[in-house]
């Protein structure tokens, strides 16, 4: 083939990669998706092995060096760091990820499911129940002395918490991220496994409270647990709402491949674990310095309420849309 017929049967695709450069080194780029991805990447390699071939065969000096220029940006745009951008993360954290999340439909199932046995079991073990033997069936004998014996007295009268606020709050962010783990984990198992451990902790954690509101430690135990519950509790419904994607990805592959069809909802749960992580670490911050502090009750629960309308308006106000963003539309891509 001559010079000049390589050239010109070239040349188009050439052109295709020089304006996808453009678009990528545009201060206002748009993300691409994944089809044009893989053209970009394509007419990359291609233009690599035009570029070898022209060389070789001594083309033009014109067209040579305009072969190394753009093989050059082409490389640059593909491999590129990513450099954090303020505007795009922030876009990414407080827009996409709450849509993804209100209509995410394991954490619809998630919060219906945890949410429905907690306040059954709260009910069932309170001091209006009609059952008064549930909350022993559910916590134990030992469990409620364990309960009753933890909570005797106020922690900041016991010296449990006193000028350890620092290590409480790093034990804390061990506890509850294992919490969460074990939530995430349990979905693994196809899915099932997932909703059994939503459903226990649901249970026992709705228990443990109906009972405390029957014996005279209960002032002390919602003293404690009031102003961390609405993170600490929604954290555990997203850790388990992303383990059930995950195990249910491997039961409907919806035509994939399982391990395609896991990937894939690795990439879909992963704004809902960022959103779990989040909630973990305040819930941590509060149990650690205000929980076992000796502030007013009321104080813990205006933090408790604000907690609790911070967590509606990032999950609803900001996440309502008529659709989630495409697969796409992440940050996770470039």
């Amino acid at each position: 083939m001559k010079a000049a017929e390589l050239v010109e049967s070239r040349m188009a695709d050439w052109r295709r990669l020089e304006q996808g450069c453009l678009r990528l080194e545009h201060p206002g780029r748009q993300r691409l998706s994944t089809q044009q991805r893989v053209e970009f990447a394509a007419l990359y390699r291609a233009a690599c092995a035009d570029l070898a071939l022209a060389d070789a065969h001594q083309l033009p000096a014109g067209t040579v060096r305009y072969l190394h220029q753009l093989v050059g940006r082409a490389h640059n745009q593909l491999y590129r760091s990513r450099k954090f951008e303020f505007r795009q993360w922030y876009e990414e954290m407080f827009q996409r990820v709450p849509q993804r999340l209100f209509h995410d439909g394991y954490l619809r199932l998630a919060a219906a499911v945890f949410w429905g046995g907690f306040l059954l079991a709260l009910f069932l073990s309170s001091k209006w129940t009609p059952v008064p033997e549930f909350a022993e069936a559910v916590l134990t004998r030992d469990g409620i002395i364990g309960l009753e014996e933890m909570y005797s007295e106020p922690l900041w009268e016991s010296g449990d918490a006193t000028g350890a606020e620092g290590l409480m709050w790093g034990f804390y962010i061990f506890n509850n991220t294992s919490i969460g783990l074990r939530c995430f984990a349990m979905g693994l198992i196809f899915g099932i496994c997932g909703l059994f451990a939503t459903v226990f902790n649901s249970i026992y954690l709705g228990a443990a409270f109906g009972y405390m509101t029957t014996v005279p430690q209960g002032e002390n135990f919602f003293q404690f647990v009031t102003a961390h519950g609405p993170f600490e509790l929604t954290a555990i419904v997203l850790s388990a709402a992303a383990g059930m994607r995950l195990g249910f990805s491997l039961v409907d592959t919806g035509g994939l491949s399982r391990f395609d069809s896991l990937a894939r909802a690795a990439k879909l749960s992963l704004p809902t674990m960022m959103a779990a992580v989040v909630m973990f670490f305040l819930a941590a911050v509060i149990e650690g310095f205000l929980s076992p502090s000796p502030a007013p009750y009321e104080a813990k629960a205006i933090v408790a309420m604000l907690s609790t309308l911070m967590l509606l308006t990032y999950l609803v106000v900001l996440g309502y849309s008529d659709a989630p963003p495409t697969e796409e539309d992440t940050l996770l891509d470039w």
